[in-house]
């Protein structure tokens, strides 16, 4: 016999499986030693008030053993001789466009410009030592894209946009933790996320499709209004293109703008990185001054407001994280987070922007947006000593207009330079942010302090490109046979979505080539 039960414990009681299922037996009066297996089905911690709860849904097995497996798999069959699609970006859109082109039998040939995932590592530690960024193996370039090395994070609000257990399933069928089809903020980790992209990559191998590393797409080729194939490293490469090539290939978008493929711009969101102590957030918002204790996370916040007509909110939270360097070329300072599976660092952050509509940068050049991102972009490279070290300054300074002739011990490894980002950022980023950190710090007593420290900037949250597609076929509204597909272009905002749309568009593209 299996039940389903939606409970609420306290955190001790959730973090044990023993006293889990004792707790049950008392609660729903049955005997512990019938109990065979217990799953959990969801979990989600409600903090709330000052005793912390943890909501549970757990199906419990008495006196039978399991009869389900912890997460579907997904069968993948051999495509070496069937048609081939070809899969321009190895980021979450582009694996999960060439997993579910697979499954519909058609053989994927996956173009990443950027290197293996594992080789990406080097490039990465390099840009602290160097101070130099790799314009093709960095945090956004590179087998498994932006999310790879910047956190795993699998939560989504797009419910309706496609089968997100699915998503969730594929990740655990190549070694994700089973927990993130529990979890309501699911969650791989940077030091684990790797691994599973490898697998991933590796089942597109074994099924018959290729993948080509540093293979740098430069152009479509073009059989009237049909798109037939593309140029990649001097090669060319037949059939239908799926383009998943990220929200930071400005390459990609000014190639298509040249060429007069339809785009439009896109709003984004600007801001800065805000780094806490892990500790004082955990106090925060647990309502403890003693922090998470033993049985509890590290702490997450959400905050979200409008100042002037814009929103201003939190974005892509990293509870025991670190600050990254993110950008992808010369001239510029991006940052963005990342935490490891166990969220286990001193410092937790968050990306804090402001939301920014296309309409509120003049014109009408569908690449405005990019250039508003670049000029920001460029300027915090000149407050940063033209290096990777990351202007910075104290909240509770930059919300009352003061220096910070200190800064607190950060994350961030390639450095910090004490700046006054008031003076610099624009206007309606800057008075946003401290009228916004001025609503969250009346919310969470103690979040605007001194002891956090923003770093500047936060630019990447979004592509600011639509690459205009048919809402029924997905493909370009012109070109046939180009699929615009996941964040790079426009459809999605994380990885969860990403692979969604990645889904999505293989199934178009299979029913294109029927």
């Amino acid at each position: 016999m299996t039940q389903e039960y939606q409970i609420r414990v306290q955190p001790h009681v959730a973090a044990n499986e023993q006293a889990l299922r004792s707790w049950l037996a008392d609660e729903y009066g049955f005997d512990v030693r019938t109990v065979t297996a217990l799953r959990i089905l969801r979990r989600s911690i409600d903090a709330r008030q000052r005793t912390i709860f943890v909501n549970l849904k757990v199906r419990v097995y008495i006196n039978e053993p399991p009869q389900d497996d912890a997460y579907v798999a997904t069968y993948y069959p051999d495509v070496s001789d069937r048609p081939q699609v070809i899969v321009v970006g190895a980021g979450p859109g582009g694996l999960f466009a060439a997993l579910r082109l697979i499954e519909l039998g058609l053989r994927p040939i996956v173009l990443e410009r950027g290197k293996d995932v594992h080789e990406r590592k080097k490039d990465l530690s390099l840009i602290t030592k160097t101070q130099q960024v790799d314009s093709e193996s960095n945090y956004c370039f590179g087998e498994g894209g932006a999310g790879a090395y910047s956190d795993g994070k699998l939560y989504t609000r797009s419910k309706k946009r496609g089968n997100i257990e699915k998503i969730l399933n594929v990740f655990c069928q190549h070694g994700a933790s089973t927990n993130i089809l529990a979890d309501a903020h699911p969650h791989i980790g940077t030091d684990k996320l790797p691994r599973v992209i490898e697998n991933m990559r590796n089942t597109i191998l074994r099924s018959g499709g290729e993948v080509h590393f540093q293979t740098k797409m430069t152009r479509l080729i073009l059989n009237g209004n049909t798109v037939v194939g593309c140029l990649a490293a001097d090669k060319e490469y037949h059939g239908p293109v799926i383009l998943a090539t990220g929200h930071s290939a400005r390459d990609v978008y000014r190639y298509l703008a040249d060429s007069h493929v339809e785009l439009e711009a896109k709003g984004i969101a600007v801001g800065v990185r805000l780094e806490h102590p892990s500790a004082l957030i955990d106090q925060i918002q647990y309502h403890n001054k003693q922090g998470r204790g033993k049985y509890l996370p590290a702490a997450e916040y959400s905050f979200v407001t409008q100042v002037d007509g814009r929103g201003v909110y939190s974005f892509c939270m990293c509870p025991g994280g670190f600050v990254i360097p993110a950008a992808t070329g010369p001239e510029q300072i991006v940052v963005n987070g990342m935490s490891p599976s166990n969220r286990g660092g001193q410092w937790s952050n968050s990306g804090m922007v402001v939301e920014l509509r296309a309409e509120d940068i003049e014109g009408d050049d569908p690449l405005r947006v990019l250039a508003f991102q670049e000029d920001l972009e460029r300027t915090c490279w000149q407050q940063g000593n033209r290096k990777q070290t990351a202007p910075a300054q104290r909240m509770a300074d930059f919300v009352n207009k003061r220096l910070s002739y200190d800064l607190p011990r950060s994350s961030y490894a390639p450095g910090l330079i004490s700046s006054p980002l008031s003076f610099w950022l624009p206007e309606g980023i800057s008075h946003r942010l401290q009228e916004g950190f001025k609503q969250f710090g009346r919310q969470s007593h103690g979040f605007l302090t001194n002891e956090a420290i923003m770093i500047g900037v936060e630019t990447r949250t979004s592509s600011p490109i639509r690459i205009l597609r048919d809402q029924t076929t997905l493909m370009h509204i012109r070109l046939q046979g180009l699929f615009p597909c996941g964040e790079g272009a426009g459809y999605a905002g994380g990885i969860v979505s990403a692979g969604v749309d990645g889904e999505r568009c293989a199934e178009q593209c299979a029913e294109y080539l029927k």
